[in-house]
């Protein structure tokens, strides 16, 4: 995956959720716009300080971390 630039973890910031730019933004907010049907340009209004390059970079995170699989460890004897 391509480095992103806009999307930022931070535990200080929203409790380490992934966020644009360090502001408390959080992915799942802008990608739970989307689904519920808000346009580029509401969005846009609503966060006027969000551009567009934030919207691409938030989908993008949202597709490689949806990509991503988790795989079951062994449990240790030592546990």
């Amino acid at each position: 995956m391509n480095q992103l630039q806009r999307i930022t973890l931070d535990p200080a910031v929203m409790g380490g959720k992934p966020c644009i730019r360090g502001m408390r933004v959080t992915v799942g907010t802008v990608v739970g716009l989307l689904a519920a049907g808000r346009t580029e340009a509401e969005i846009l209004k609503a966060y006027p300080y969000l551009g567009k390059e934030d919207l691409r970079e938030t989908l993008a995170y949202a597709g490689w971390h949806a990509d991503e699989i988790e795989v079951p460890l062994g449990r240790s004897e030592y546990l």
